[in-house]
C-alpha cells in the first residue's frame, strides 16, 4: 500500500508504529517540507518507507529487498528483527547532513526508534549500493534489539555490521585501507577500549575506528570460527558483561586478543606500507637508472661509430 503525504504531513500513520517512530517521522517530514519537498510513504506489514517524491522506484526496491535482507541477517545472527522498521530515503545531501552524526556518513540507524536513514544520492558511489547499505543499517537495528546498549561496544557493533554487509561501512573513505596500514606499521592503533562508547570526530580518527572495527571482528571470525563468535554474541544478549563474555568464549582477555590481532596484521601490511611511503623515491631512482642506461647506450653507439669510421679511413 502506498500513501503520499503533503507538506503538512497529514497522512495517517499506521497504528502499530511506536510513538517514537511517529515523532521522528514527523520531524523528518517537517525537515523535508523546509526544502519544499513532499514526503511519500510506501508500506507493507513488515516495513515502512518514507522517501523523497522523486525516489519512487528506489522505495519499491527497498520494499522488495527487505524480506531477503531480513532473512540473511536472521540466518547469520540467529535473531529476528522485531517490529516494523521505518526506512527514510533522502535525495538531498544537505538535508541528510542536517541529521547525520558525521559529514562522511552515507547512512545511519537509530535503533531505539527502529529507524534507518539513507542518503540515496550516495548509493551510486562505489562501493555503496542500496542493498548492502540497507543490510548494514538493519544489522544495527537487529543487534541493538537483542543486546543492551551498554553491553554492545561501538567497535563490535560497527565491526559486525561491516562484516555482515560484505565489508562495506557507512562512511565515505579511501577504500584502500591506508589509514589502518599506517597504524599497523607505526603501532599507533586506537585502543578498542577507547572505541567502546564513541568514535573520534576527526576524519582520520573515524576512518581508523571503522577500519579497526572491521579488521578485529574479521580476525575473530577467521581465528575462532562463526560458532564461537555467535556464542559470544549470545552471552551478550543474555546480559553477560563484554569482558566476561570474551574470557568465557575465547579463553583470554580482550586486551590479549587485541595484542594478538595487532601482531597478526602488522607483518602482512608493514612492507606494503613501507613501499607506499617510499613510492616517489623508488620511482625517481628507477627513472634515474633508465636515464643512465640510455646515456650509456648512446655513448657506446657513438664510440662504435667512431671506431668504424677510423677503420674505414685506415683501409
Amino acid at each position: 500500500m502506498m500513501r503520499r503525504c503533503g507538506r503538512g504531513f497529514s497522512g495517517k500513520l499506521v497504528a502499530k508504529g511506536s510513538v517514537c517512530v511517529c515523532l521522528v517521522t514527523l520531524f523528518l517530514a517537517m525537515a523535508m517540507s523546509a526544502f519544499g519537498e513532499d514526503l511519500a510513504v510506501l508500506q507493507s506489514k513488515d516495513v515502512t518507507i518514507y522517501y523523497d517524491s522523486s525516489l519512487d522506484s528506489a522505495a519499491r526496491e527497498v520494499l522488495e529487498l527487505y524480506p531477503k535482507i531480513r532473512g540473511d541477517l536472521t540466518n547469520v545472527f540467529r535473531w529476528k528483527i522485531a517490529g516494523r522498521p521505518s526506512i527514510v530515503l533522502v535525495m538531498k545531501r544537505e538535508l541528510f547532513l542536517r541529521m547525520a552524526e558525521s559529514s562522511l556518513a552515507v547512512a545511519f540507524a537509530v535503533p531505539r526508534k527502529n529507524l534507518v536513514v539513507i542518503d540515496y544520492s550516495r548509493m551510486r558511489v562505489h562501493p555503496f549500493s542500496l542493498e548492502v547499505t540497507l543490510k548494514h543499517e538493519l544489522g544495527h537495528i537487529l543487534l541493538h534489539q537483542h543486546i543492551r546498549d551498554k553491553l554492545l561496544p561501538r567497535w563490535l557493533d560497527e565491526g559486525l555490521c561491516q562484516w555482515v554487509s560484505d565489508g562495506i561501512d557507512e562512511i565515505m573513505m579511501d577504500q584502500k585501507g591506508t589509514v589502518l596500514n599506517r597504524a599497523a606499521l607505526t603501532r599507533e592503533f586506537l585502543p578498542l577500549n577507547d572505541l567502546r562508547y564513541r568514535f573520534p570526530r576527526d576524519e582520520r580518527g573515524i576512518i581508523l575506528a571503522y577500519q579497526e572495527s572491521k579488521s578485529f571482528v574479521t580476525y575473530l571470525f577467521n581465528q575462532f570460527g562463526e560458532t564461537r563468535v555467535l556464542s559470544f554474541l549470545s552471552l551478550l544478549g543474555k546480559g553477560t558483561e563484554t569482558g566476561a563474555a570474551v574470557q568465557r568464549v575465547f579463553s583470554r582477555s580482550l586486551e590479549e586478543l587485541e595484542k594478538e590481532w595487532h601482531h597478526s596484521i602488522r607483518p602482512a601490511m608493514a612492507w606494503l606500507v613501507q613501499i607506499s611511503y617510499q613510492l616517489y623515491e623508488i620511482l625517481f631512482a628507477f627513472a634515474a637508472l633508465i636515464t643512465l642506461y640510455a646515456f650509456i647506450r648512446l655513448m657506446v653507439k657513438k664510440r662504435r661509430e667512431r671506431y668504424e669510421d677510423d677503420d674505414g679511413d685506415a683501409a
